[in-house]
């Protein structure tokens, strides 16, 4: 596959949505917004939006990776790690919702992009493992 072809996966533009989802939800809900850094961690909300930001950048990395690579084993690891990521995030969705956020509604937002991307997601993945590589 070519990294132009990227854009006509769904399960790619799903994890851009996702992404971006998070990204806003991320920013809405940390304390220290004007800055979501690494370096200096200041609450539980601020380290859970940190991660989150991470993790969902990370799931379309992967994909990107598992779709340009020609290795079963590469591709078998990304997905993989995709799924790790995607519980996390619903993980942080629970944290966020014990921290104290009274806005559930982006949260189910949320919740919801990570519905439609795993839907896209385990279609993808199925396509993997009907080819002979």
């Amino acid at each position: 596959m070519e990294r132009n072809s990227l854009n006509s996966l769904v399960v790619y533009r799903n994890s851009l949505a996702l992404r971006d989802m998070s990204e806003a939800v991320a920013t809405y809900f940390a304390h220290n917004r004007e800055r979501l850094s690494w370096r200096k961690i200041d609450s539980f909300r601020d380290d859970i939006t940190a991660s989150l930001l991470n993790d969902a950048s990370l799931i379309t990395k992967e994909v990107e990776q598992a779709a340009l690579s020609n290795s079963y084993s590469v591709r078998m690891r990304s997905l993989t790690f995709i799924n790790i990521m995607t519980r996390n995030i619903l993980a942080y969705c629970n944290g966020l919702e014990r921290d104290g956020v009274k806005e559930k509604e982006y949260l189910n937002l949320l919740r919801r992009e990570i519905k439609i991307f795993r839907i896209s997601y385990k279609k993808w993945r199925k396509s993997f493992h009907n080819r002979n590589d």
